[in-house]
C-alpha cells in the first residue's frame, strides 16, 4: 500500500522530508538518512539496551514556520514531557541539504515504540516523524 497516496501532505514536502539529514548530537554524532541503515544508531541502541527510537521535533506545527520564541516553547514542552516519562533523549537537528528551510531542533528519543512515537508526533501536531526499529533503518512515518 502506498501510504503517500493517502496523505494530506504534499508530494514536494514528503520528498523534502525524505531528503533531510537528521543529525543526532551526542558523544558520537550520527546523521540519519531515510531508508539507510545506520551502524552507529544500532550501536547506540545496543549501548542503551533499546531496540527502537524516534527522531522528533515539536517546532513548526503542521509544517508552518513559527517564530523562534514559539518554537522554543513547543520544544521545551516536549523536552519536559520526555523527562517526566523518563525517556533518554539526545539533542539533534533536522536540516535539508539545500538550506532553504531553517534547521529544526529535534530529539532522538530512545526506546519509544512506533505507536507511542506516532502519538507524540500527533500531540505536537507534526506532519511526520522518523522512527527507527531494531534494524536501525530510519523510516519516515507520515501522520497526516
Amino acid at each position: 500500500m502506498n501510504v503517500k497516496a493517502h496523505s494530506s501532505i504534499s508530494a514536494d514536502t514528503i520528498r523534502a522530508y525524505e531528503e533531510t539529514e537528521y543529525r543526532v548530537f551526542g558523544d558520537v554524532p550520527i546523521t540519519l538518512c531515510i531508508g539507510v541503515r545506520s551502524a552507529l544508531l544500532a550501536d547506540l541502541h545496543r549501548a542503551h539496551d533499546v531496540d527502537c527510537s524516534v527522531f522528533i521535533t515539536a517546532v513548526n506545527p503542521l509544517g508552518v514556520q513559527a517564530d523562534d520564541a514559539e518554537n522554543a516553547r513547543h520544544q521545551a514542552t516536549l523536552a519536559d514531557q520526555l523527562k517526566k516519562e523518563h525517556f533518554k533523549f539526545i539533542d539533534g537537528m533536522g536540516q535539508h541539504p539545500s538550506g532553504e528551510w531553517p534547521g529544526e531542533p529535534s530529539f532522538l528519543v530512545l526506546g519509544v515504540s512506533l505507536d507511542d512515537a506516532k502519538e507524540l508526533g500527533t500531540r505536537y501536531r507534526q506532519n511526520a516523524i522518523v522512527w527507527c526499529g531494531d534494524d536501525a533503518v530510519p523510516q519516515l512515518i507520515l501522520l497526516r
